[in-house]
């Protein structure tokens, strides 16, 4: 009996090439290395763990991040010789990249979800969904259109770049994000980005296999009626459904059952861990998006909470989480712009593109979708011009380049990587002191 096979747009996407990063010999140095200096390297990670704990109490008042600081630390430390073997350009090893990235950005999407209280209702969410219909595919189009333009890449490139770049990221926007489960009322501004966060990274994803689709030149009248029922409509139906049916039967099992066998007597936030697993592995495996499922359920499992405080305690679980993953990936990302040589080749057209991006593309159609809302100034100016680019363009660039054969690889590596590297500097110094300002005017 044949078995039966999801037919999406991508006619036959390529398996992927574990060797990349499975090479016995690559393998084996890193053992070497790693034995021969094995307390030193316990006694790195020991403080570099302690400063994920203290740095945000050092940094709250200051025009600095997180990100800025392991990025930083990265550059320095895989820029020595001996180290930089370990951080190869990502086009050597993309399925790592892929892996890696997917993980942190689940658990920041269930700690997201986690965080909203607020009721779905039009009033409530308005901005959110202004952002979603309007912002997100408006700047995928005006991206597409500068990396055709200015970088000369083919429309499925440059369809892939858009499509990378246009989501706010769940995983470096925490400073501009609602900061405690709950405490979103009245702070419009934080509960845009992170709910725009929390969307958006699975509503881009159908971008993502229409430039699949065009890599493999099939776009035609066919296979955009299939992108368009099987991409689109399924696998996002899938997913919000996936997510609230989850997050509903997980509600019930950790707050609804009684007294002495409901997992919230547990007290163990790490349940959160399980949740996001679970309902992100249930909701690929029904050719769903996992990461609107897992986002959902967060959303799902507050409600259920109706105050408990197990809530915050899976809350503050998938937040420590997501913070000490997260400075290993900004540590290795800071180590592929030295060691990895990341943007050794970039060109003044490369910085024209991140440019535009930061600094016009994102804030400009943001300020346009906003302008007629009766809110602050400084209040429309910030959910504009914070759309924060990180980690999750990162797995996106990484998950296409597994999956199918596009041109000018290297050119698309460098300006994503350029484009976080600028997202991190800009908007980790600006965001203390423009958020503080934001707060006292409220």
């Amino acid at each position: 009996m044949t078995a039966v096979r999801w037919h999406s747009v991508i006619p036959d996407s390529p398996k992927l090439d574990v060797t990349a990063f499975a090479d016995p010999m690559f393998t084996s140095l890193i053992g070497a290395f790693l034995l021969e200096h094995y307390k030193i390297w316990l006694l790195v990670i020991g403080l570099v763990v302690l400063l994920v704990a203290w740095l945000p109490l050092l940094l709250k008042k200051l025009p600095l991040s997180l990100p800025i600081i392991f990025v930083g630390l990265g550059m320095a430390v895989f820029s020595f010789t001996p180290l930089s073997v370990f951080s190869p350009h990502p086009v050597e090893s993309p399925v790592m990249i892929e892996k890696a990235t997917e993980f942190i950005v689940i658990i920041s999407l269930m700690g997201a979800g986690l965080k909203i209280g607020r009721p779905f209702t039009l009033a409530n969410w308005g901005i959110t969904i202004r952002l979603l219909a309007i912002v997100m595919p408006l700047t995928i189009g005006a991206i597409a259109l500068s990396g055709h333009w200015i970088l000369g890449l083919p429309l499925a490139s440059a369809l892939l770049l858009g499509a990378c770049l246009a989501p706010t990221d769940p995983v470096l926007a925490s400073d501009v994000q609602i900061e405690r489960p709950n405490s979103d009322d009245g702070d419009e501004a934080r509960f845009a980005l992170t709910s725009e966060a929390g969307l958006n990274d699975a509503l881009a994803f159908p971008f993502v296999y229409l430039a699949l689709a065009a890599s493999a030149g099939t776009l035609g009248f066919a296979t955009m009626g299939t992108w368009l029922w099987q991409d689109v409509i399924w696998r996002l139906s899938v997913g919000a459904l996936m997510g609230a049916a989850g997050g509903w039967l997980l509600g019930q099992i950790i707050y609804r059952l009684p007294q002495n066998t409901r997992l919230s007597r547990t007290g163990d936030g790490f349940i959160a861990l399980g949740a996001t697993l679970v309902i992100y592995a249930t909701t690929e495996f029904a050719f769903g998006y996992g990461f609107l499922a897992v986002f959902v359920a967060g959303l799902m499992l507050n409600r259920s909470a109706a105050g408990d405080n197990f809530n915050s305690e899976l809350h503050d679980f998938a937040d420590e989480t997501e913070r000490l993953v997260m400075m290993v990936l900004l540590v290795l990302f800071g180590g592929i712009l030295t060691g990895g040589e990341l943007l050794a080749d970039i060109g003044w057209d490369n910085v024209l593109v991140a440019a535009l991006v930061l600094l016009v593309i994102r804030p400009m159609i943001g300020w346009l979708a906003l302008i007629d809302l009766r809110r602050p100034a400084l209040e429309r100016f910030v959910i504009a011009f914070f759309g924060i680019r990180g980690l999750g363009s990162v797995y996106y660039l990484a998950f296409a380049l597994n999956h199918g054969a596009f041109e000018d690889q290297h050119a698309l590596w460098e300006t994503v990587g350029l484009i976080i590297l600028g997202s991190i500097l800009l908007h980790g110094i600006s965001v203390t002191p423009i958020m503080q300002r934001l707060n006292r005017g409220a």
